[in-house]
């Protein structure tokens, strides 16, 4: 492993370290004012605001949830394309960024003033100095630069540290992977999936990327991925694999993994209010229960948002249980998963991510997709798996590798797959979020 600048440095001591009552004092002062500008400004948030709101206790009480769809139906309104959102004139903004839309429904449309952009910019600050990214350093950002907010806050903010950017958006994998080595790229920014791209198009290359390359600090984000998957993408660049996580909702990132905690990653408590809440009854759950974010942004004056229902489940700790010294609590393992990406199979709940915890365990597995059958009459995984290529010596057996899948399957989640084999290069793979997990069962 590389040498990893010290963890006891912040990039803002005063808001980083502040006591708890002192902080949350900070959070109240700012949603007040946030709440007054949204009322004042928004016809949307005018209608769900209540008045009168007199503490941060008051606030959760009293406001209600919203949802992506209450947004989205906002946004349908007259005027386009923002709707009755908006709590400054869009003609202040200085860019534009919406949703990918994958789910099939209009995608989210966002848009930021200067001020916005500079606050998201630093929440981004805050998140990589305290991953232990300096001036000098060389980063780089592998995602497309289009209309999702993506890794766009990462860029500027290497900027303002200090850093130096080289932009590789336009390249091809291969293009990349052999910049990573030429340039000595100290920081990489991507999702985990195009992480293990990555890794595959320099194992086809005959690279070895630990060896050859000189990154130090990957940082992953924008989907859920499991431990293993970390490890993998680690142990491939020599690295230390970081979690992160923003939302295009909120304009930039709102939780970093520490490197004093692995697997912890706090909550930048001075921009963001999160709450914790059953995915059922929706009353708060206390530390160390799983449950749903629920966010609300402090530092945004176009696009505001209050207490908005984000279907990501996480597990919250509380501050002191990391040594790094910030007063800020924190989630643990990130984000685990989306309630909108649970399925239930035969009565057992089944993600994305616990598909991809158990794949990562067989190298011998190139890549892989999940689909949701009915097949006659029964719910059934049906898994198509396409075997890395090897010397004839190492070849594995293919039916022995689809037994041991299977079997692996039935031990973790207790429901055995129906394990297919498929041609060399067949599978799909993905430069963004992946996206392996097909549910065709009719409803």
């Amino acid at each position: 492993m590389r040498p990893f600048p010290t963890v006891s440095q912040y990039w803002n001591p005063k808001t980083e370290t502040m006591p708890r009552e002192e902080l949350a004092r900070w959070q109240w002062r700012k949603l007040r004012r946030a709440l007054d500008h949204a009322r004042g400004n928004s016809p949307f948030w005018r209608e769900r605001l209540p008045e009168g709101v007199s503490s941060l206790e008051e606030y959760v009480d009293r406001v209600p949830l919203v949802h992506k769809s209450d947004l989205i139906a906002a946004q349908q309104e007259a005027p386009a394309p923002y709707g009755t959102i908006p709590s400054t004139d869009p003609a202040l903004a200085i860019r534009y960024h919406q949703t990918s839309g994958t789910s099939g429904n209009p995608p989210f449309r966002t848009f930021d003033t200067a001020r916005d952009w500079a606050w998201a910019v630093d929440m981004w600050c805050t998140a990589l100095y305290g991953a232990g990214v300096r001036a000098g350093q060389l980063g780089c950002v592998a995602f497309g630069y289009g209309l999702f907010m993506g890794y766009w806050g990462m860029h500027y903010a290497l900027e303002r540290i200090g850093g130096t950017v080289v932009p590789i958006g336009s390249m091809d994998s291969r293009s990349r992977v052999r910049l990573l080595i030429d340039r000595r790229i100290d920081v990489l920014g991507c999702t985990p999936t195009y992480a293990m791209r990555l890794v595959e198009t320099a194992r086809d290359m005959g690279v070895d990327l630990a060896a050859e390359a000189n990154v130090g600090i990957v940082v992953t984000g924008a989907e859920p991925r499991p431990e293993s998957t970390a490890r993998a993408i680690a142990d491939a660049f020599g690295a230390r694999v970081l979690n992160f996580a923003g939302m295009t909702e909120l304009a930039t990132v709102f939780m970093f993994e520490c490197p004093a905690k692995p697997g912890g990653c706090h909550i930048i408590e001075p921009g963001v209010i999160e709450e914790v809440l059953h995915p059922v009854t929706r009353e708060p759950v206390g530390y160390g229960e799983q449950g749903v974010r629920v966010t609300t942004a402090l530092g945004r004056e176009g696009i505001q948002i209050f207490r908005y229902w984000t279907d990501d489940l996480v597990v919250k700790r509380p501050w002191h249980e990391c040594g790094c010294g910030r007063t800020w609590d924190w989630y643990d393992g990130g984000i685990l998963g989306r309630t909108d990406d649970m399925r239930k199979v035969r009565g057992i709940s089944v993600t994305p991510v616990m598909i991809e915890d158990i794949m990562r365990g067989f190298d011998q597995v190139s890549e892989y997709q999940t689909i949701l059958r009915n097949v006659r009459g029964l719910d059934t995984i049906v898994l198509r798996v396409e075997p890395r290529p090897a010397p004839a010596a190492h070849r594995s057996d293919p039916a022995e590798l689809c037994e041991r899948i299977s079997a692996e399957m039935k031990r973790q989640l207790g429901l055995r797959p129906e394990v297919e084999l498929a041609e060399a290069g067949s599978l799909p793979r993905f430069e963004v979020k992946a996206a392996r997990f097909h549910d065709e069962r009719a409803g």
